[in-house]
């Protein structure tokens, strides 16, 4: 059983390191190479994430300031709605059945 919680708290722990690896406003983005499509659709999957952390944190923020742009933009979007989204649609689908 203490080697179970043990995994727990690892994966826990490790999924952290991963998500607050590449926040927006890390720094991990320069003016030479800007944040992209995908670095978008990262920065809206782990946007509620970001949005607590910037409480404690005040150089993270929602959204990257150095991006390429309309792609950036988009890739973000489309994580935003896309992730949050399907949620809504989910408990549709469990309220008709009741």
């Amino acid at each position: 059983m203490k080697g179970r919680k043990l995994g727990y708290l690892i994966a826990i722990v490790l999924l952290l390191f991963i998500i607050t690896s590449c926040m927006p406003g890390s720094g991990y983005s320069t003016t030479k190479d800007p944040a992209g499509f995908f670095m978008g659709i990262w920065h809206g999957w782990i946007a509620p994430v970001s949005l607590v952390w910037s409480i404690f944190d005040c150089s993270i923020h929602i959204y990257e300031p150095i991006n390429t742009g309309w792609w950036y933009d988009f890739g973000f979007y489309i994580a935003i709605i896309g992730g949050f989204g399907s949620f809504s649609l989910a408990r549709k689908k469990n309220k008709d059945k009741n």
